[in-house]
């Protein structure tokens, strides 16, 4: 009996798909791979799906629409079809789809990432933009980033030209930069927050039945996914709410991010209520997004400068001159290092940290570039692509050329469509500045205290990729680092 109820649904929901794709076909013509009953094109989506993706793109085009179960998904993968989508209509797609995982993880979607649009994000981005991403708060934390920096630079000095595992050491230095400004201090070992971490970015990439085939959301409960994300919140919770009760009881002396939050809910300066659930959300928003794509961004750098000789001798040498016989980089002085944010630039344009943007959704049926896209669907912008478009960067595209930003005025702060590691529009990551200034102080300074050398093989071109929303290297980074002659 329970098979042929079984037979029966699957019946169902194939003859519910095929009735789907007619209707998006009568009213479409945006080209599209053929899907499976049921489970639509997810089968093509493969362990790295901004790799996939692009690839269908370079048969389909730059704009496709595919189906993950019930969810019609239109991927954009130029830059052309990215401008369209958020900055032409960029209020239309300026929403998030619903999702069960970040409900769980995220307190009920009430971080600034994953907030449908609407009165509550407004509120939220404009607390975050102008009390704790603002310039003046991006200086403020000059000397953490300093003294940081200084201790990583220590560390490495100890190892006395022995292999190190520099993708641990930059990990650290960047979750102990983001601990002290989003919590107020380092959280070591008795947390073990950056097992707790990778578990909860993980967890946020997982697919889930529920989303995508809401008849098949029982399978989510049965594999064990709603317990599993149900110990992660409680994990993270736990440690945030010690965070934000250690600063109600403190002296309100930090200017940290739970400080600023807790001033901003006992004066109501801003205008609404900055719940405690908020507040919570903010900083684990700060913290995750901080933390680990920060990490990678400085990953991806070491990697290719060591992977091309010749870029790292430059690039040494620039650093070099600029800090003048210093024994370490201030901020001040990456002002004047022009093939420094070349290479960051073109690092960032190969490896954009997150490849695949957060989903959009639309909230209005919209034409776009001629084609009727009705509302609810959901919408996403493949950076890896964007970033790789033949049409934009030549057929060196998939080359590491840092020499091709030098006298372009092509940048990542959301206005150049070729190049939006960080997202544009209105659903921009508001923190690019910290990243920036933290990225660029950190590699000059590891550019001037060290003569590196790989450990891996030289030849190898492509470097294993990891598996996650964060794409970082597969294996870390192992290098020798002897003083600077």
């Amino acid at each position: 009996m329970v098979m042929i109820l079984l037979l029966c649904l699957i019946f169902f929901i194939t003859i519910l798909f095929f009735i789907k794709q007619r209707a998006w076909k009568k009213s479409n013509t945006i080209p599209s791979p053929p899907g499976l009953p049921l489970i639509g094109n997810m089968h093509q989506l493969g362990q790295y799906p901004h790799q996939s993706l692009r690839s269908l793109s370079q048969h389909y085009g730059p704009l496709m629409l595919l189906h993950f179960g019930t969810v019609p998904v239109l991927v954009a993968s130029s830059a052309d079809a990215s401008r369209d989508i958020l900055k032409t209509h960029d209020r239309v797609f300026a929403s998030r789809p619903h999702s069960k995982i970040y409900d769980k993880l995220l307190y009920g979607s009430r971080n600034l990432a994953s907030a449908p649009y609407g009165e509550y994000w407004r509120q939220m981005k404009s607390l975050s933009v102008l009390h704790l991403l603002s310039n003046k708060m991006v200086r403020t934390f000059r000397d953490v980033r300093e003294q940081e920096i200084s201790l990583m630079m220590e560390t490495i000095r100890k190892q006395n030209s022995s292999p190190i595992n520099l993708s641990k050491i930059m990990m650290t230095c960047t979750s102990d930069v983001i601990c002290r400004v989003a919590l107020g201090r380092k959280y070591g070992a008795e947390t073990d927050l950056k097992e707790l971490t990778d578990r909860l970015v993980r967890q946020l990439g997982t697919f889930t039945f529920g989303n995508f085939v809401p008849c098949l959301s029982w399978i989510d409960w049965i594999c064990g996914l709603e317990r599993q994300l149900e110990k992660t919140a409680n994990d993270f919770d736990e440690i945030l709410e010690k965070v934000v009760q250690d600063h109600e009881d403190g002296d309100g002396g930090k200017a940290d991010f739970a400080d600023v939050l807790l001033t901003l809910q006992r004066d109501k300066s801003v205008g609404f209520e900055v719940s405690r659930m908020s507040m919570k959300a903010i900083i684990l928003d700060a913290f995750v997004g901080g933390t680990d794509t920060s990490s990678t961004l400085l990953e991806w750098e070491m990697s290719e400068l060591l992977s091309h000789p010749e870029c790292l001798k430059r690039l040494q040498e620039e650093v070099s001159t600029v800090s003048k016989g210093k024994s370490s980089v201030s901020e001040d002085d990456i002002q004047d290092m022009y093939y420094l944010k070349a290479v960051i630039k073109e690092t960032l344009r190969l490896h954009p940290p997150f490849p695949l943007t957060v989903p959009h959704v639309s909230t209005e049926d919209v034409n776009l570039r001629g084609y009727h896209i009705p509302a609810g669907t959901q919408v996403m912008i493949n950076l890896y692509a964007v970033g790789r478009e033949v049409a934009t960067w030549g057929p060196d595209a998939d080359d590491f050329k840092p020499e091709r930003h030098l006298n372009s005025s092509v940048d990542f702060l959301g206005q150049d469509f070729e190049l939006i590691p960080f997202g544009a529009g209105r659903r921009m990551c508001p923190g690019i500045s910290f990243a920036a200034v933290l990225n660029e102080v950190a590699l000059a300074n590891l550019m001037l205290g060290f003569d590196w050398q790989s450990t891996e093989d030289q030849t190898e071109n492509n470097v294993p990729e990891s598996i996650g929303v964060v794409i970082r290297r597969m294996f870390p980074l192992i290098v020798t680092a002897s003083p600077a002659t």
